[in-house]
């Protein structure tokens, strides 16, 4: 899926006899390696050989698609497991060496490029808004590996300070969290809450074992979101943030529930929320 973290792959091909029991030490053939990395950075591989005396470069990416060059960029075409293949002369002789690719789902939202033209491919977790909607006007996730994000749109301007309320059941299970009549269907662990665009949010985990009672614990964490690009215009304010899955709790899992409410910067009004609430919490399924 996480931008997104990279791997090293490492392969190693040896020759040897073709039957082992008939070889001898007197008659023993050096081992031909054929060593390359593999950096995966998203749906993105490049292929690095790091054996000497290699010529005469073929590879077949798994996917359909070759190419002869000595250090390949290749994008695949999505998620899923491929096995890209590399047949070349080392020291005169043919060696081929393949490995197993798995790449994740990806997202094509950029948290810093300064736009939010990204979000126009994201159609699949667009919230419902209702009756409650208020000041909402668009509001969808998505996520990778690494992260989930969020792109909102909502009528006034970013000096307004609406003070914003993430509920979210990280783990996706109603035993564990706060159960609240605000959102249903879900035990809410995380709260992040504050004026997320112009001082940012505190982090919140619950913290009681009654889960009927409101008790969160502010936490110290470092980097768990980043506010990305903010765009005001024709009294609509868009913008877009990025969750660290790896940073709060739980949310390494498969899916979670999350819901979002914003209320006057002095507390006096709740201005909307996304979805409605007295109803389910938005079910992000995150089993790609």
């Amino acid at each position: 899926m996480k931008n997104l973290k990279a791997y090293m792959f490492m392969l190693s091909v040896a020759f040897t006899c073709a039957v082992f029991s008939s070889c001898k030490k007197d008659n023993y053939v050096a081992k031909t390696d054929l060593l390359y990395d593999v950096e995966v950075d998203g749906a993105t591989a490049t292929f690095t050989v790091k054996t000497e005396g290699v010529t005469g470069y073929k590879w077949d990416f798994g996917d359909g698609t070759t190419s002869t060059d000595a250090k390949p960029t290749h994008t695949y075409p999505g998620k899923g497991k491929y096995v890209p293949t590399l047949t070349a002369s080392v020291n005169g002789k043919s060696v081929e060496a393949s490995t197993v690719l798995r790449i994740a789902k990806t997202s094509p939202v950029k948290i810093n490029d300064n736009t939010l033209d990204d979000w126009a491919a994201v159609t699949k977790d667009v919230v419902q808004l209702g009756a409650k909607k208020g000041i909402f006007r668009n509001v969808k996730f998505d996520y990778d590996g690494n992260y989930i994000y969020m792109y909102a749109e909502m009528t006034g301007k970013k000096a307004d300070g609406v003070i914003f309320d993430f509920y979210m059941d990280s783990d996706n299970n109603p035993a564990t969290g706060l159960l609240t009549g605000t959102f249903t269907d879900g035990g809410y662990d995380i709260l992040l809450e504050g004026q997320l665009l112009t001082a940012g949010v505190d982090i919140f985990y619950h913290n009681s074992a009654n889960q009927n009672d409101f008790s969160f614990a502010q936490q110290s964490i470092a980097d768990a979101y980043t506010v990305g690009t903010v765009k005001e215009e024709a009294g609509v304010v868009k913008f877009e943030m990025r969750i660290a899955r790896g940073k709060l709790k739980g949310l390494t899992g498969s899916g979670m529930r999350i819901a979002l409410q914003a209320t006057k910067s002095d507390w006096s009004v709740t201005l909307g929320s996304a979805p409605d609430d007295g109803g389910p919490s938005y079910f992000l399924d995150m089993s790609e």
